[in-house]
């Protein structure tokens, strides 16, 4: 069976694998104080020459997100997000369980706007004392549905926090296939706009980590008594930095990235050919269609994928591509998908 299911379900690159082999015997200092560590730092650091970042190493998004989060945040502020939100959706309520609310307001295209954050705080300030205080703006890039952050709407999110005294973070666990879409900006451009923010690894090719970047001065003090205190300061840290070598070392990370959005890509433009309806359009390495019941049917037979929706005259489904993902597998799934739609139209004369 064809896996297209999601982008952490192999285990590493090779360029990782090469470096755990490697090193197996070395004995090294715990809890990110040893050289692993501050190598792959200062591969992170190269990326961002216009500010001075601190880095520290975390085992997934959620937890990433949640000790970034109640990092900043005092007990009576809040996180504003979209409603498509990994925070708001996908994560058991973990902000919630922190202690702090957060505030979901509707997508555009998976977005958040500007708009909308200002909208959020003027109504909280009508009720000043008695709403929740929001302080944050948490975006995901990509987005959950495969969408991307133009330069002109993060600049524009930018302004707007720092006119209300917010601050902007970034969940990057697909980072790297943004910064891939073809999208004029990089990761020391991402810094400048983001007070904080991570590079995710787990989703592009590493074997489990994100990288966690804090930018803002009056954010990184103390950040690793909230990680200690979260259960996120890992004992054998090292093996999060190896990830980190492996991926910029030589840059794999992009060279990864690049790869995975280039096949879903070319996944997107057949099924649109054999005219399935898009549920969104993507530009990442994430494709969600409609499908009848009779094409999900078949194709769950063929191929391991992600439901996403159900609808009353079928699904909407995602494709994932992955490090691991092959030509050979993108061109069957194109034959499956056919195969699916000829088998959905028998009983059409018209067909």
């Amino acid at each position: 069976m064809l896996f297209f299911q999601n982008d952490y379900g192999q285990g590493c690159i090779p360029e990782i694998m090469d470096i755990m082999v490697r090193t197996r015997e070395n004995s090294y200092k715990g809890y990110e104080t040893d050289e692993q560590c501050q190598l792959a730092r200062e591969l992170i650091r190269a990326q961002m020459p216009s500010k001075d970042v601190d880095v520290h190493f975390i085992m997934g998004g959620t937890l990433a997100n949640l000790t970034m989060i109640r990092s900043v945040l005092r007990s009576y502020e809040a996180v504003v997000a979209c409603d498509t939100g990994h925070i708001n959706v996908h994560e058991a309520g973990s902000v919630e369980a922190t202690g702090h609310k957060v505030i979901a307001v509707p997508h555009v295209n998976g977005k958040l706007t500007a708009k909308a954050v200002r909208k959020v705080f003027d109504d909280s300030m009508l009720q000043y004392g008695h709403m929740a205080y929001p302080k944050l703006v948490y975006i995901s890039n990509s987005t959950e549905v495969g969408t991307v952050y133009t330069r002109e709407e993060l600049e524009s999110l930018r302004e707007v926090c720092d006119e209300l005294n917010m601050y902007l973070m970034m969940d990057g666990a697909r980072l790297g296939a943004a910064l891939m879409s073809g999208v004029d900006y990089t990761l020391d451009d991402i810094a400048k706009w983001c007070d904080l923010f991570y590079i995710g690894g787990t989703k592009n090719g590493a074997l489990l980590g994100e990288a966690i970047v804090i930018t803002n001065e009056d954010l990184k003090k103390n950040f690793i008594f909230v990680m200690k205190q979260s259960g996120a300061l890992a004992a054998k840290g090292w093996i999060l930095g190896q990830q980190f070598i492996g991926l910029f070392q030589d840059n794999a990370f992009f060279t990864v990235a690049k790869r995975e959005v280039e096949y879903a890509q070319q996944i997107q433009t057949i099924a649109n050919e054999l005219k399935y309806p898009l549920y969104i359009r993507s530009s990442t390495n994430q494709i969600f269609i409609l499908v009848s019941e009779d094409e999900f049917s078949y194709l769950r037979d063929q191929v391991a994928f992600e439901v996403w929706e159900k609808l009353e005259s079928g699904y909407v489904i995602r494709f994932v591509t992955s490090w691991h993902t092959t030509q050979k597998e993108v061109d069957q799934l194109s034959i499956y998908l056919k195969q699916a739609k000829l088998l959905g139209n028998l009983d059409d004369p018209t067909y």
